[in-house]
């Protein structure tokens, strides 16, 4: 929404701050106090679920994480989410963090109405060059994009709380099918 809005492109410079490269979890590595490219931190947010390139995104949209999870919190509200709760934008555990099943369908539904988001979200694999000319291979966490013909899109999570979770996106024939499941063993 932010590319649509005219309010980022993405040759945008992000410039990283410690807190963004220093995020557990799923990452890029990003260096701090680097500028890297919006197009390189959506891809790397897209593809790998890269929690460092999601902070570093959200710092700059907003001016910091908090700001920005206060808009995905409104967003989530307009879209009639009323089960979702977001307390940070990288999806790591937090107490008061929650969501469901119909949620992270609707929030698929409404980014997979963006173009820029198929741009990255059907690529299996790629390469992140950092200004130092270190390179991080991107491979997408949603194997279904690789192996399920019509896989255009979707999102995995993994934590001890959530179990394993996936939202994956098909279109067939025009007709577009969202599927979410949460709280898998494995």
């Amino acid at each position: 929404e932010e590319l649509d809005s005219g309010n980022l492109t993405l040759d945008t410079m992000i410039t990283t701050s410690e807190n963004a490269s220093g995020m557990g979890g799923s990452q890029v590595f990003i260096d701090p106090f680097v500028e890297y490219r919006a197009e390189d931190m959506l891809k790397s947010v897209i593809m790998a679920s890269a929690n460092d390139a999601s902070v570093a995104l959200a710092e700059h949209i907003s001016g910091s994480e908090k700001a920005f999870v206060a808009k995905m919190n409104k967003r989530a509200n307009e879209l009639g989410m009323n089960d979702t709760n977001y307390s940070n934008c990288t999806g790591l555990p937090a107490p008061e963090q929650y969501s469901c099943a119909k949620d992270s369908a609707t929030v698929l539904k409404a980014v997979t109405g963006h173009e820029t988001y198929h741009k990255y979200s059907t690529i299996w694999m790629d390469e992140l060059t950092h200004l130092s000319g270190r390179k991080t291979e991107l491979v997408n966490t949603n194997r279904l994009i690789r192996y399920y013909d019509g896989c255009d899109g979707g999102k995995t999570g993994s934590t001890n709380e959530a179990g394993c979770c996936l939202s994956a996106s098909a279109k067939r024939n025009n007709m577009r099918l969202i599927s979410v499941i949460v709280g898998a063993p494995n």
